[in-house]
């Protein structure tokens, strides 16, 4: 990226299911849902949204391998978007074990995102 524009920052939690990739897109979302970027088209090369480069990083307490990394692009609805999955976040006890909600342990994960908007 040439030029970083604006930084977000999110985080997203699945309680049960320890469904990392449910957490990365809720914490991917939580950083661009409460932003608006005004006047962003005009700061982009030509005017255009697609010319918008978009870095999101995750940070994961565990299953770094299972986030589906198309799943956490595809909350982003603007430009080109990279995703760098990294060491973060947390896993800590949910303090009850649900079958109905696809829990094989009673840990919850709980992820950061930074999204970085630039071209």
């Amino acid at each position: 990226m040439e030029q970083v524009l604006f930084i977000q920052a999110g985080s997203g939690m699945d309680v049960h299911g320890q469904n990392v990739t449910k957490a990365a897109v809720r914490a991917t979302e939580n950083a661009i849902w409460y932003n608006s970027m005004p006047g962003i088209e005009k700061m982009l090369p030509d005017g255009n949204m697609e010319n918008m480069k978009v870095n999101v990083r995750i940070a994961v307490p565990l299953d770094r391998e299972q986030v589906d990394v198309e799943k956490v692009k595809g909350a982003v609805p603007y430009g080109t978007v990279n995703v760098e999955v990294t060491d973060g976040g947390m896993a800590t006890s949910s303090g009850v074990i649900l079958d109905d909600k696809e829990d094989d342990n009673d840990l919850m994960y709980m992820v950061n995102a930074s999204v970085e908007v630039g071209y």
